[in-house]
């Protein structure tokens, strides 16, 4: 054991205190965190014109700033790309991170000197806390690899422009740089199974101990090594004990992941977005995901199923309930005010508060007025894979309105690694959950509106070859596990088993 992981146990443990003191007291910390924003941002454009110099609680805070998405605040962030200072937030920002939207195409999402510190330090957090909490560091003398998009960066008027992880990659601490793959050279490798190739022929001799990326395409690496060796990934990296991943719900992948390294290893789920790092798990004993309080951002939370009224509540941490799915607002050091990044979540403690993100608010399926959400499908899923070998590779949900015959229904487009002997009887059990957690659907199903889904079996990769053609073949590209149109599903049919 090197002096490197000796160290590290109790510095893991002194930064756990210290998350901790600011977790076990959330409220004050949270006003804390509000008195800052609305003291920095007061002198911008977006403070002045919604009056922040009258701002002295929340009360006042939700009369002068409305709910925000991307589009609700492009006419400031235009000219924050532009090259023009304090708009949103004092000065300018350091980076945009470069995203895809529906409607506005590319989105920059400002980061700003305040607030890149807090995504650097809450992904490193997440790590302390697992040695923290198991007193083994051994890993920091093993490599670690992390899926990412490429480094390089781009110019937007003076303004660094990338991927938010191609941005992260600028900031590994240097006494992790020996032990970080993929080399810097593989790394700036645009296309992906190009990209994947060479990180296989790079990892293959080392001493893997650190795995992170989101599991999609986690997945095809580990296929690619085991592809190229005949042997499961344990195998080929021994000293692999735990993943790293962020983006999605893991537990439809878990069986397949299980599969490919051959042995049970340990989990850390993060919670990073382009607008903040939100969360990270910090246990391997308690549910969901502890919620950076402390991170200059100011939480909101809108029961969902009000989202769309004319005036729902807008709720802090001091009023959220545990069980019931929130949309999370955020109000941030990047100069994001009122922002729906688009997520809904749900409380899995309140002390500390935790949470997991069980969806998209516009990822739902309600053709019939039945409001399933990605939950509901994901534990469905679950329901039916449980006890049995059948294993996913990949999956989405979208309603048929109008089939050829008989009733519409729901259809759910499955890539099965390990396909289940009767794929009636496996419908069969994921319809059962979908009628037990969800009211409305039991009633269309009961009502004879809609009958039970169906499932279209996908042709191996047939979902990553929708993805390239889109143009989203990529490590930080996700399918959404449900669509209340059939955008998706109208090109995946091509990819059906006949």
């Amino acid at each position: 054991m090197s002096l490197k992981s000796l160290l590290a146990v109790p510095f893991a443990k002194l930064v756990r205190k210290k998350v901790y003191k600011w977790a076990y007291q959330p409220h004050k910390t949270q006003q804390k965190v509000f008195k800052n924003l609305i003291q920095n941002a007061k002198d911008t454009a977006f403070g002045r014109d919604h009056n922040f110099e009258q701002i002295h609680n929340y009360a006042d805070f939700i009369k002068k700033v409305p709910i925000n998405d991307y589009e609700g605040l492009k006419l400031y962030i235009d000219r924050v790309v532009k090259g023009e200072e304090n708009v949103l937030w004092k000065g300018k920002p350091i980076y945009f991170a470069k995203t895809s939207g529906t409607t506005s195409g590319a989105k920059y999402i400002p980061i700003t000197k305040e607030s890149m510190p807090t995504h650097i330090k809450a992904a490193r957090n997440a790590l302390l806390f697992y040695i923290a909490e198991t007193g083994d560091a051994s890993f920091v003398d093993g490599k670690m690899i992390f899926l990412q998009g490429s480094p390089v960066l781009n110019n937007k008027n003076g303004i660094k422009l990338g991927r938010l992880s191609g941005i992260a990659a600028h900031y590994v601490p240097k006494y992790l740089q020996k032990n970080r793959l993929p080399s810097w050279e593989v790394n700036c490798i645009e296309d992906w199974d190009t990209k994947v190739d060479a990180i296989v022929e790079e990892t293959l001799p080392e001493n893997m101990t650190v795995i992170s990326g989101i599991p999609s395409w986690v997945q095809i690496y580990f296929e690619k090594l085991i592809a190229k060796t005949g042997k499961k990934v344990s195998e080929i990296f021994p000293n692999f004990n735990f993943f790293v991943y962020g983006g999605v719900n893991f537990e439809p992948y878990k069986n397949k992941f299980e599969t490919l390294i051959g042995k049970k290893i340990d989990y850390i789920e993060l919670y990073p977005a382009s607008e903040g790092f939100i969360a990270y798990q910090d246990s391997q004993k308690e549910k969901g995901m502890l919620l950076q309080l402390d991170s200059g951002i100011f939480y909101e939370f809108i029961p969902a199923d009000e989202f769309f009224d004319e005036n729902p509540r807008r709720l802090t941490i001091e009023h959220v309930e545990l069980g019931i799915n929130y949309v999370i607002i955020l109000n941030t050091s990047a100069g994001l005010w009122g922002y729906n990044i688009g997520d809904t979540v749900e409380f899995t403690s309140l002390l500390p508060y935790r949470i997991k993100v069980t969806g998209r608010i516009k990822h739902f399926i309600s053709a019939f007025g039945e409001h399933v959400i990605g939950k509901e499908v994901e534990k469905a899923l679950q329901d039916a894979i449980a006890g049995t070998q059948v294993t996913v590779s990949e999956f989405t949900v979208a309603p048929q309105v109008n089939p050829e015959e008989g009733l519409p229904y729901h259809e759910w487009f499955i890539e099965f690694e390990n396909e289940p002997e009767s794929i009636e009887a496996f419908a069969a059990k994921i319809d059962q959950s979908m009628q037990n957690q969800n009211i409305y659907y039991f009633d269309l199903i009961e009502g004879k509106i809609l009958k039970p889904l169906i499932v279209r079996k996908v042709q191996k990769g047939g979902f990553h070859e929708y993805m390239k053609s889109i143009g989203k073949f990529g490590g930080q590209n996700k399918i959404p596990q449900l669509s209340d149109n059939r955008k998706i599903a109208d090109v995946l049919v091509n990819y059906v088993k006949n």
